[in-house]
């Protein structure tokens, strides 16, 4: 594979498991050190980056949680001063609490706004600051942003949909330097969240199975490139044919 990121600073925020531990694996392929942040999954984490490290990437896991303002700006600041650049961020960190709307505690919306809507933003805003002409923020939404689908995901549904709106206005703040913001909006994937949902899910997905992070990754490893630069303030959709 080409190392088309080699010298290049990456951020993946919640990249312990999952999507973000696929999104990890792909920036390390292609030449980047990469620093994800992780909350709960501390692991996970730690079996991450020495499996990394022992193949000889630069990788470094940092404890934060993605729904506090002051942990978030102190992981931007531990990869700024640790690697002496940003050029990548990867906003994944997120959560997904299902309630219909007359019934879910007004605890899992905030849960659901601090980590998905505010997290997102203090990310880029702290990353964005230390970024230079070429650099890329990525945020990782949803297609529930477009189509709830099922009941219980309203609150849910508004976060991912704040992201891509937030994307756009945030393209135009940093277009003039050269800064690329995209979201990324994954249908459903094989995951924590998706775990036992399968059978309900796959029949409305077109190729008739549920995505894999590996998948969401090509994805990011493209925008993360340099000839994505004429991309931003878009919300691209890797979902399997789940809106078609």
């Amino acid at each position: 594979m080409t190392r088309t990121l080699e010298g290049r600073v990456a951020i993946v925020t919640g990249g312990a498991r999952g999507i973000g531990e696929a999104i990890v694996r792909r920036l390390v392929s292609e030449g980047a050190s990469v620093a994800f942040t992780y909350s709960k999954s501390a692991e996970q984490a730690q079996t991450l980056e020495t499996e990394l490290r022992s193949g000889g990437a630069d990788v470094l896991a940092i404890e934060a949680d993605s729904g506090n303002v002051e942990s978030i700006v102190k992981a931007v600041t531990a990869v700024r001063d640790r690697f002496g650049r940003i050029d990548i961020l990867v906003n994944n960190a997120g959560v997904s609490i299902s309630g219909v709307v007359g019934e879910i505690p007004m605890e899992d919306f905030e849960k659901q706004f601090a980590i998905n809507v505010r997290g997102v933003f203090v990310a880029l805003q702290e990353a964005s600051r230390h970024m230079g002409e070429g650099s890329r923020i990525i945020n990782i939404g949803s297609v529930i942003a477009e189509r709830a689908g099922f009941p219980g995901y309203s609150v849910y549904a508004m976060t991912k949909a704040a992201v891509a709106a937030l994307t756009k206005g945030v393209a135009r703040d940093l277009g003039k330097r050269g800064i690329t913001v995209n979201t990324i909006q994954p249908g459903p994937v094989v995951s924590s969240m998706t775990e036992g949902l399968e059978e309900l899910v796959e029949p409305y997905v077109a190729v008739g199975r549920l995505g894999k992070g590996s998948e969401i990754a090509s994805m990011v490893a493209y925008l993360a490139n340099p000839e994505s630069s004429f991309i931003t303030g878009a919300a691209l959709t890797v979902d399997g044919g789940f809106l078609a």
